[in-house]
């Protein structure tokens, strides 16, 4: 019904320059885009990692959700992205069969793409972000 590829994996990591070489150095990927981003309370920084990419993200804001994943369950993968060509029409498809969203409606996120959570309770306990890059 969609069309989906895996867009990025993300990680909440303490200290994004401390867990930058891990990835660039081990892993070779390189860094894309590195943003503050304010509105959700966080710094992230993207690297490609072949054809998709791998999100780093670590709290800005100490009551926001990001920290409180950091302080409940440590470091760690945070959600897996997929990204789609319509994100609107993906949304509302998804609503239509029962799927539980977090943002019914697209918001911009890290390197201007349009962003939207699925809530883990209808991604078999996973958090799922949907993207649609910008051009």
């Amino acid at each position: 019904m969609f069309d989906m590829r895996l867009h990025h994996v993300a990680y909440v990591v303490p200290d994004l320059d401390a867990a930058l070489p891990d990835f660039t150095g081990r892993f070779g990927m390189t860094e894309v885009v590195r943003e503050v981003m304010d509105a959700q309370g966080v710094e992230a920084l993207m690297m490609r990692a072949g054809d998709g990419f791998v999100e780093l993200i670590r709290p800005l804001d100490p009551e926001g959700p990001i920290a409180r994943f950091l302080e409940t369950r440590g470091g760690g993968l945070h959600h897996v992205a997929y990204a789609v060509n319509d994100i609107a029409r993906t949304l509302h498809g998804l609503a239509e069969q029962g799927v539980e969203l977090i943002d019914p409606e697209p918001r911009v996120g890290l390197g201007g793409h349009l962003v939207a959570f699925i809530h883990p309770r209808s991604g078999h306990g996973a958090l799922t972000e949907l993207v649609q890059e910008a051009h």
